[in-house]
């Protein structure tokens, strides 16, 4: 298979820490691959190497069949980045960001300006053109952002936690404009620190933890291997909460949760759901909610990882909010510059 996005081996040191540690992973050309991991496990790292900022230290990494090291002027023109914060100019307006950074890589001023109007109105921002940015909402940001790493027109896409911070509203529309971009024959190489975003939008899935994949495949497939099912139940009086969490426990295992006022766990068992009936019923726990339902993807990592996802990258660089990461040569010096940038 000819992946568009694709790494063997790829390792990654900063010091004493070893961000990458032999990381595998394929992007089919025309899909969005989710990248997820706990806080520190490489992510960020992996999306800095893909798009020419860092230099791994081992393996290697292609995109579109270029080496990211040998051939990163030609990446950069291939590639998109949007980090997990807008990286637009505050007091420029919308169509100044869009012309700028469409200068920027070479085009024509009545070109650069044409492209600039065909994606504000792409991305729902033409009312909005003509007003500084610091004007913008956050989600209206976003997407000014996602709009200029759309200038170079790239078939290719690294979105590190694009839509991080945003109201769910804002986060849907982000949505919807990717899935759009997918439809059109772009890939996308997307981390995010929402699973239901992964579990919504990404085709395939590779999960890391301390720099090494220790799952990967559908949203479906990674269910099914956990565990397809959920337990959950709640009882009819919240003073029983506690003391039902610990009797499911003892019957599912230490993965029994608590959310809310309701327990969950995972079914690995088909006869857990009777044994756990019996058991309340032997107890005097009346139960008000008892279901069976599907694994989330959530559920999915906190099996994988030991603990819910959460934001930020600690031990790794911030990941950039660059929006265009290109430039017209690969030399080793405008890479440096790059990377000091961020």
């Amino acid at each position: 298979m000819t992946y568009a996005i694709e790494a063997e081996g790829l390792v990654k040191r900063f010091k004493e820490t070893e961000a990458l540690a032999g990381v595998d992973l394929g992007a089919r050309k025309g899909s969005v691959l989710g990248l997820l991991g706990p806080n520190g496990a490489g992510k960020t790292t992996a999306v800095r190497i893909f798009a020419t900022l860092l230099r791994p230290d081992g393996g290697r990494a292609h995109v579109a069949g270029h080496d990211v090291v040998r051939d990163a002027g030609v990446v950069r023109a291939l590639v998109g980045l949007t980090g997990q914060y807008a990286a637009v100019d505050e007091n420029l307006t919308g169509t100044e960001n869009l012309l700028l950074i469409g200068r920027l890589l070479g085009l024509p001023r009545r070109e650069a300006k044409a492209r600039a109007g065909e994606l504000l109105e792409r991305f729902q921002l033409t009312d909005a053109a003509g007003r500084a940015a610091k004007t913008f909402s956050g989600g209206m940001r976003r997407r000014l952002d996602l709009a200029a790493s759309l200038v170079g027109r790239p078939s290719i896409l690294f979105l590190d936690e694009p839509t991080t911070g945003l109201d769910p509203h804002s986060r849907g529309e982000l949505w919807n404009l990717l899935r759009g971009l997918v439809a059109d024959g772009a890939t996308a190489l997307l981390t995010t620190q929402y699973l239901n975003e992964a579990d919504v939008l990404a085709d395939d899935i590779v999960v890391i933890d301390k720099g090494r994949v220790i799952a990967e495949g559908t949203p479906d497939q990674l269910k099914s291997q956990v565990g397809g099912q959920v337990l959950q139940l709640r009882p009819v009086l919240a003073r029983d909460l506690a003391r039902a969490h610990l009797l499911v426990a003892q019957a599912a295992g230490p993965q029994t949760q608590i959310e809310g006022e309701t327990v969950t766990a995972p079914v690995k068992d088909p006869q857990l759901m009777p044994t756990v009936v019996r058991t309340l019923d032997r107890e005097g726990i009346a139960v008000g909610e008892l279901a069976l339902r599907r694994s989330s993807l959530d559920e999915v990592f906190l099996a994988l990882t030991g603990h819910r996802a959460e934001p930020g990258e600690p031990g790794e660089p911030e990941s950039d909010g660059g929006a265009a990461v290109r430039d017209s040569d690969g030399s080793d010096a405008e890479m440096e510059k790059a990377v000091s940038r961020s």
